[in-house]
């Protein structure tokens, strides 16, 4: 019975018109350096095993192509699995059980102990399409025990790549810049062993999961040069996923970085230096 259904699904998903894109903006391939269409660009993800689309937070534009691609890519082959770096491992069984209910919860965020530094009116779109399809919706990151432990107690990764003094400094100046030279030097080895296990997580998830798998992750975590991609080759993948980054126009995205990017228009930059500035009281 159930392969009949997913041979239906599958004939219908032949049958169907993708909708246009709600989100204008230049898509190239990075590699070759071709414009393409948003249907052009969904056809090409609809191939590899292993996708992760690059993200900023807090642009809704992004997240609007976001679930754009994650239901158009269901029309075009049955998803395996979708992955999220805002959900943790002691939110996974909140989320079976919400997936498996006989009703959706009055209250959705509640139910998932969705964390509050994750902006609800942008991921509840997504959220709640995943939870309705029949494909798992799995948590990507760390849960905060565990990123606590590691700030305690620094421990290495295996892997040439990922530790690669070149993707070590990078990954240092991008977390000074972000807390816009606020951290003090001694707290920079133990916030750098975070990130970096939060990367080898979520490579061990891409690759654990159901395929074809996606992971929606932040911009530095979906990078090739120095994020999840390179600790999937460290964990010994034969290839790294397809990256597809997510930017505003005048960012700058390379072909090390993603396979393709799509530039969505700037907004009005936010002065998060300001508040941080404020919590450390200068």
């Amino acid at each position: 019975m159930r392969g009949m259904w997913l041979l239906a699904v599958l004939l219908l998903a032949g049958c169907q018109h993708v909708a246009a894109p709600p989100v204008s903006g230049e898509i190239r391939d990075l590699h070759s350096g071709q414009v393409l269409t948003a249907e052009a660009l969904l056809k090409r993800l609809a191939r590899p095993q292993h996708l992760i689309i690059g993200e900023q937070h807090d642009n809704a534009d992004h997240h609007a192509v976001q679930l754009w691609l994650l239901q158009a890519l269901g029309e075009q082959r049955l998803q395996g699995s979708l992955l999220l770096e805002m959900l943790t491992p002691d939110q996974q069984p909140k989320v079976d059980q919400v997936r498996h209910a006989a009703a959706p919860p009055t209250d959705l965020p509640g139910a998932l102990a969705w964390q509050d530094g994750w902006d609800w009116s942008l991921y509840g779109p997504i959220v709640r399409f995943a939870l309705t399809q029949p494909y798992p919706l799995l948590a990507a990151n760390l849960d905060s025990d565990e990123i606590r432990a590691f700030y305690r107690q620094p421990s290495g990764l295996s892997g040439v790549r990922s530790n690669a003094p070149a993707v070590k400094a990078a990954l240092l100046e991008q977390i000074s810049d972000s807390h816009c030279g606020l951290l003090p030097k001694s707290q920079m080895p133990a916030m750098l062993a975070v990130q970096q296990q939060r990367d080898r997580r979520m490579a061990e998830r891409l690759l654990a999961a159901p395929t074809p798998a996606l992971l929606l992750a932040g911009a530095w975590h979906a990078r090739k040069d120095v994020g999840v991609p390179l600790h999937v080759l460290d964990l010994g993948a034969a290839q790294a996923p397809t990256v597809l980054m997510m930017a505003e126009q005048g960012a700058e995205v390379t072909a090390a970085m993603a396979d393709y990017v799509w530039y969505t228009q700037a907004k009005p930059k936010q002065d998060y230096c300001a508040q941080m500035r404020k919590q450390f009281g200068q």
